[in-house]
């Protein structure tokens, strides 16, 4: 290798290599032939005098040491004015990744020999010990906190597998937590990360950015998630979105000069992975420690002096009454609302359960609203009686009553919806005997005629709605939510059969009606279930009952399902085909049942007679292989 001139001549004669004494062999064998040519003067470590006092001020040493010898070092390091390049010691992990030193020994040497640019480096301590890449603060978070040069597919899985193991001995705890002129934070967290800077850890080089070696300030981040699932959720999504630097709801972040930790109890905590307790840990940067000669992987910029501090904790829990709920428990795989998020949302839902004047004259003018809609065929007018519905909102009430089986909550909700029932099939009868019409036209097909397509939609809307109500952030898409699901509209065609005495029309909507129903019920509890708000042993009686429900209705509806793919097959089998000279267009299913009536738009270049007319009717039976009926509109290409 060719050494730069500028190296040991201004300011160091000669370059020292520390070495490791039991690396005697590596030593000869592979580094002192790659610094044959300059001078250097190879010294092994001792440990009578850790310091090196032997080694002269502003000299420039090459360590091949291990992290506990680097300890060591780095205290007298500063003192002497000492320039410092690392090799990479089988001994020297946290160090390497600290300092980005690169694994092969050949490239580090090289960095090292032609690097012409030392920096200032600062250095973190941890009460008062040199930290050179990382300290963790409580539980196992090794899902978060690994080696950045293992972020694999397969290190991923391993460490999910370690994770599921370890999950149920994870358990929040109390932290005070003071920085730099601000007051103590008390709060509850999984566990606390503190690195220099933002390429230590898996977690702070996804979130940290803008953060170097020199900059003067350290980075604490603050775990608390809310459940297991929470925590893993980000961890895998993390790792397809390599670096996207959003810092999730559940974890603080704190940059600053110094910062001090502490705990009612001893906190276990590791120590670059050397495991430690203390009941207070003092973190702090010593600026502009000693000079270094940066590895290939660490960025640093000399410029960087001054940093303005950080202080993102608003997400971190807060209060006496809440800290006290969250430390009592291990932390839950799925997230259990706080006692307050379950006051709030429960009083609202009972609000929304309650029979007001409000809700029974929007449920009258909704009603008569979609059924003149669905009279005059109009879709813009159904989707303002949609908008206008306000049942979604006793129906969610319902489902946590289900989940909690909360009977007051039930009966109230039921009673509504039942009151709802009532005035919509009143308001439909009545817009039925007034309007003097009978045809069933698409607004009022498209009601009577469900499938489990329809039971996807119900669900989905239920889940949207309850997620609203549970976020008040997310309360704007309600609206949204009562267009998708549409509860008033197969009311009013239900209302509409009875008015025309059409079993049919009425038995359809208000299957479709029920469905809707179902499903919204069942999403809503799970859902709520999901977001914390009821434990499983409470929940199951209702979500038992719920799915058995859902099945039943599935039951017509997979009926209506197959009965749509067997109407899509044929029109697509029909649609387009030639009888002779004879083009069938625009093929649409009337009837099902047998025979199958079916409505066709012939096409031909000369007048079709009813000869033609039954060679197609024999054509299209031998193609389906049943007995059809046909309703007929010919047209004549020119």
């Amino acid at each position: 290798m060719k050494v730069l001139e500028e190296v040991g001549k201004e300011k160091m004669k000669e370059i020292v290599l520390l070495y490791d004494p039991l690396e005697e062999e590596t030593v000869q064998n592979e580094i002192v032939p790659a610094f044959e040519g300059h001078t250097v003067q190879f010294i092994p470590f001792r440990q009578d005098d850790p310091k090196c006092n032997f080694i002269h001020e502003e000299s420039f040493v090459v360590t091949y040491l291990t992290d506990v010898q680097l300890t060591e070092v780095v205290a007298g390091a500063a003192l002497k004015k000492w320039t410092i390049g690392f090799l990479p010691h089988p001994g020297m992990i946290q160090a390497r990744q600290g300092y980005g030193i690169a694994t092969n020994l050949d490239n580090a040497i090289e960095d090292i020999l032609q690097n012409k640019k030392e920096i200032k480096s600062d250095l973190l301590l941890c009460n008062g010990i040199p930290v050179f890449n990382k300290v963790v603060i409580g539980n196992s978070l090794s899902l978060m906190t690994g080696s950045v040069s293992k972020n694999t597919f397969y290190s991923s899985l391993e460490k999910a597998v370690e994770f599921f193991k370890q999950s149920k001995s994870l358990q929040p705890r109390a932290f005070t937590i003071t920085a730099e002129n601000k007051k103590p934070l008390q709060t509850a967290a999984l566990g606390i990360i503190a690195v220099q800077h933002g390429k230590s850890t898996l977690l702070s080089r996804k979130l940290i950015k803008n953060s170097f070696i020199n900059d003067g300030r350290l980075h604490s981040l603050i775990l608390a998630p809310k459940s297991i699932t929470e925590l893993l959720r980000f961890s895998f999504s993390s790792f397809f979105n390599d670096e996207n630097g959003k810092l999730p709801s559940f974890i603080g972040h704190i940059k600053a000069s110094s910062i001090t930790i502490s705990s009612p109890t001893p906190m276990d905590y590791t120590q670059d992975n050397n495991l430690l307790s203390a009941k207070e840990i003092d973190l702090r940067i010593s600026v502009n420690k000693f000079l270094i000669i940066p590895g290939r992987h660490l960025v640093a910029d000399n410029s960087a002096d001054g940093a303005d501090d950080k202080y993102r904790v608003s997400a971190l829990p807060t209060g006496e009454e809440h800290l006290v709920e969250i430390t009592a428990r291990p932390l839950p795989f799925i997230y259990h609302a706080s006692t307050e998020e379950f006051k709030g949302l429960f009083q609202v839902l009972r609000d929304n359960a309650k029979a007001t004047g409000s809700y029974l004259t929007l449920m009258v003018l909704s009603s008569l609203l979609a059924t003149f809609g669905l009279f005059a065929n109009s879709s813009p007018v159904i989707i303002g009686a949609m908008i206008l519905a306000p049942l979604m909102a006793p129906i969610i009430s319902l489902s946590m009553g289900v989940l909690r089986q909360e009977k007051k909550l039930m009966i109230r909700s039921a009673r509504t919806i039942g009151y709802s029932l009532l005035l919509g099939y009143l308001a439909a009868i009545l817009v039925t005997l007034i309007i003097p019409l009978q045809s069933i036209n698409d607004e009022i097909i498209a009601r009577i005629k469900p499938n489990l397509i329809d039971l996807g939609v119900a669900i989905v809307s239920g889940i949207a709605g309850a997620y609203a109500h549970a976020r008040s952030e997310v309360a704007k898409t309600l609206a949204g939510v009562a267009i998708a699901v549409a509860l008033v509209p197969p009311l009013a065609v239900s209302g509409i059969g009875i008015g025309w005495g059409d079993w049919q029309v009425f038995t359809g909507a208000l299957l479709l009606f029920s469905t809707n129903l179902a499903g919204i019920v069942l999403a809503g509890i799970i859902t709520f279930l999901l977001l914390g708000f009821s434990p499983m042993h409470l929940a199951k009686k209702g979500l038992v009952i719920s799915i058995l429900i859902a099945i039943i209705v599935s039951l017509p509806l997979g009926y209506g399902t197959l009965t749509m793919i067997t109407n899509y097959n044929v029109v697509r089998s029909l649609n387009e085909s030639q009888v002779g000279d004879i083009t069938i267009k625009e093929v649409s299913v009337i009837r099902g049942s047998d025979p199958m009536a079916l409505r066709v738009t012939l096409v031909a270049y000369k007048p079709i007679t009813e000869s033609d007319i039954d060679k197609v009717k024999q054509s299209v039976t031998d193609r389906l292989g049943r007995e059809v009926e046909l309703e007929v509109l010919t047209s004549i290409r020119r």
